[in-house]
């Protein structure tokens, strides 16, 4: 068992997400300590892709930012040991089961156990092929974190029964991004979840303002938030650690 069910323990979650080498590496280093310090409850690090399929305008950017700019996966590994020394929340990756293939899967796998990552997060991966990860990720001890979509229905009760680490439910059909409102019922998907599993389940996808993270967060047991975060990060470059910081402090604050 990881340490990402610490992270449900302080109440309701706060997950930001944030592009690791968007613009570089010693940003989001100081963009992760500042989330830390303000409340985040658990951070998702991306590691950047080439084809991020579930990612909308404002993440993509995020990627194709960091690739440019020489980001590596073993830079990446590097950067989280360091981070390790004085960052204690836990920590997943989210990233592409292509990145993980083309790495060497017990490669990544024992890598981030070695370097304290608690659970991974491949969005294009299907439930059905997900024993592809999961016998390595048992092996290792990250937790291979389930994803549900409001098309999973029938679904969702087999995806919680298996669930590890915690169930990110998906807001919104389409990819990521900022949305005005949330019109999918995620209290009727949670409570297919709670009815299968004791994992905690987190939303994410469209969430922006803490009224929206509160909303999510009643009916679940936290809020996940990237675009939003990202937004600012494209803003401010260099300058954006402080910014993030005042942000996951005001959507933990509405959390509580």
């Amino acid at each position: 068992m990881s340490n990402i069910k610490k992270a449900f323990e302080n109440g309701k979650a706060f997950i930001p997400f944030i592009t690791c080498g968007d613009p570089d590496l010693e940003t989001t280093a100081l963009c992760v300590r500042a989330a830390a310090e303000n409340g985040a409850d658990l951070i998702e690090l991306g590691i950047p892709f080439s084809d991020p399929t579930a990612e909308g305008p404002v993440i993509q950017g995020a990627n194709i930012r960091a690739l440019k700019g020489g980001v590596t996966t073993d830079k990446i590994f590097d950067f989280v040991k360091e981070l390790r020394k004085d960052v204690k929340v836990p920590m997943v990756f989210m990233t592409y089961a292509n990145v993980v293939f083309s790495y060497g899967a017990e490669k990544f796998i024992s890598a981030c156990r070695d370097i304290e990552i608690d659970g991974l997060i491949l969005p294009d991966l299907p439930y059905e092929e997900k024993e592809e990860f999961l016998p390595l990720c048992h092996k290792y001890g990250v937790d291979l974190v389930s994803l549900i979509a409001p098309t999973s229905e029938n679904r969702i009760a087999m995806i919680a029964k298996e669930a590890e680490g915690f169930l990110y439910i998906v807001s919104s059909l389409g990819v990521t991004g900022t949305r005005s409102e949330i019109k999918t019922d995620i209290a009727s998907i949670v409570n297919v979840v709670r009815e299968n599993t004791n994992v905690p389940c987190a939303v994410g996808f469209g969430i922006s303002t803490p009224e929206q993270a509160k909303k999510m967060a009643d009916v679940s047991d936290g809020a996940i938030v990237g675009s939003a975060i990202i937004k600012l990060i494209e803003k401010y470059g260099k300058d954006a650690p402080k910014y993030v910081g005042e942000y996951v402090k005001s959507m933990k604050d509405a959390l509580r």
